[in-house]
């Protein structure tokens, strides 16, 4: 397991996150996320941030592909709202489908955190086997259980919140 970092700034807070569901050549796009403390695990996830005062939800998007993973993309339709809470993190993530343009695929990093401080450890395309092979404790939430990679772009009523 990595060494964990600092606790991110967000913590403690309440959070509005964008994320894209990436689907390619019946892959997912995921990051790994380091611990950031001790008590916590890793956490594998869809690419995705916060929003910055003023910006909207799909060029926060654009911005938070680029940052993290090198890659250009069109944000597609809405497909979903999701409550995370595995405090001291609480976030309201809204996904979108988005679409590779352009780039290169890469392990990017959070230019808000010091080289220092750097939660991605890791981006990548894996099939539903490997994230199936992921301890659920280190899988985000909207990816337990999935039966097919494509379950994530029909998740009934929309929501997910406690």
């Amino acid at each position: 397991m990595a060494t964990s970092v600092s606790e991110p700034h967000y913590s403690g807070k309440l959070r509005v996150r964008v994320s894209g569901i990436c689907l390619h050549q019946n892959k997912i796009l995921l990051i790994r996320h380091q611990p950031f403390a001790q008590n916590t695990t890793g956490l594998w996830s869809p690419p995705g941030g916060g929003l910055h005062y003023g910006e909207s939800m799909r060029n926060a998007l654009i911005r938070e592909f680029k940052e993290e993973t090198g890659l250009d993309v069109r944000v597609d339709n809405f497909l979903f709202i999701n409550e995370f809470i595995s405090l001291p993190l609480h976030a309201l993530e809204v996904f979108f489908k988005v679409t590779i343009t352009g780039g290169s695929l890469s392990t990017g990093r959070d230019p808000e955190l010091g080289l220092e401080n750097q939660l991605i450890v890791e981006t990548t395309f894996k099939t539903l086997p490997e994230v199936q092979q992921i301890p659920l404790n280190q899988l985000h939430q909207t990816l337990h259980h999935l039966q097919q990679l494509e379950d994530l772009l029909y998740i009934p009523n929309q929501t997910n919140v406690s």
